[in-house]
């Protein structure tokens, strides 16, 4: 496995550990469907949270959250959709992201809850 890839695994893991200290249940973890993944799927205070998790080993070109792009977020939004369909979930939904960019030993984290809204068609 490609470092690129190993960096962007832990990203996603500090991310799930970070969300359960808060209290979000971790509901699936690289939801796929057809076409699209989500990354976090959870739940908290009878919401359904989908997390766009971007890591990245430096801030230097681009924070990690700046590379979800309109066209990610579509694709996001379909992909949820999808889950919502297939899980039968009847509440609301929020969409966050969460940013990863190693410092050290550790990690900095930052939570964007709310980070957009779905497009209007």
């Amino acid at each position: 496995m490609s470092a690129h890839n190993d960096i962007g695994n832990e990203g996603e893991e500090r991310a799930q550990a970070f969300l359960r200290e808060k209290g979000y249940k971790i509901r699936h973890t690289n939801w796929r469907t057809q076409k699209f993944e989500l990354d976090i799927v959870a739940e908290k205070d009878g919401l359904l949270i989908v997390v766009e998790v971007k890591t990245r080993s430096t801030e230097t070109f681009e924070h990690p959250k700046d590379a979800v792009t309109p066209k990610k977020i579509r694709k996001i939004v379909q992909a949820t959709q999808e889950y919502i369909l297939q899980n039968n979930w009847q509440g609301e939904t929020r969409f966050d992201i969460i940013s990863v960019i190693p410092s050290g030993q550790t990690f900095n984290i930052e939570h964007i809850e709310d980070a957009f809204l779905p497009p209007i068609n």
